[in-house]
């Protein structure tokens, strides 16, 4: 929508397009973007261009210190970013699952580094008896678009393998009370580990394997949705999977 209330101080203080983008610094056709609706300034823009009309930035952007806020909501929302996943320590993954006191998520396509670690596992299998619930998501080996995935990061059969191992791996762990495994066919775009109000997510990247993607570590906080997406995105992927039986 066109912001007129822009375009009509603009004409009442006699200002062309070419003459407020001289003033401002800015190309021409980043101005007439800002009149019709198309773009929304920058914060140091806002303020100028205010000024310069004799109006509240409210005035003329009244949905803007909402944006602002919600963009600094989100980056509020970022612990830290790892390069890969290769670089979070395991005290790290401990320390995230020994935070779940109500809800711990692990979706995944195999995940074998934290089916393999004993002690991981004895994380997981002490919250669940604390009262946590815990629900664990791994990728069906038999589906098509595993086969494919593991011909993107270069091992081919083996991520089906590595699934059919983390099964195994998790047959102790799957009978303690509180603890959930489901099987999935989706496409996943990040795995995600979660800890109550805590994520970790690991992004996939086409042609590299999981352990040399980036991690970002979330932490939900009111009014935040980075977090919620990645939260909602887990519980669809729950409600479609199936309960996991030995392969």
């Amino acid at each position: 929508m066109p912001n007129e209330r822009l375009r009509a101080a603009m004409v009442e203080q006699g200002l062309t397009h070419h003459a407020l983008a001289e003033e401002l610094e800015v190309n021409v056709k980043t101005v007439e973007r800002w009149v019709v609706g198309d773009k929304l300034p920058f914060p140091r823009n806002r303020h100028r261009l205010a000024t310069r009309l004799g109006r509240d930035e409210t005035y003329l952007w009244p949905d803007a210190l909402s944006r602002d806020r919600a963009a600094a909501v989100a980056e509020s929302e970022v612990v830290r970013v790892y390069p890969h996943r290769s670089d979070v320590t395991m005290d790290e993954w401990r320390q995230l699952f020994e935070s779940g006191e109500e809800e711990i998520g692990v979706l995944v396509y195999a995940g074998l580094f934290l089916a393999e670690d004993a002690g991981l596992q004895r994380v997981l299998r002490k919250r669940a008896k604390a009262g946590a619930r815990v629900r664990v998501l791994i990728g069906d080996p038999d589906d098509p678009r595993i086969a494919e995935r593991g011909e993107e990061e270069g091992i081919g059969t083996a991520l089906a393998a590595k699934i059919r191992n983390a099964i195994v791996l998790y047959r102790d762990l799957s009978e303690v009370s509180n603890v959930e495994f489901r099987v999935h066919r989706t496409v996943l775009y990040n795995s995600i580990f979660r800890a109550d109000d805590r994520l970790f997510v690991n992004t996939h990247i086409y042609g590299l394997p999981a352990a040399q993607a980036p991690v970002w570590h979330f932490r939900k906080i009111p009014g935040g949705e980075l977090a919620r997406h990645y939260l909602n995105s887990f519980e669809r992927v729950w409600d479609d999977a199936t309960p996991m039986t030995e392969s």
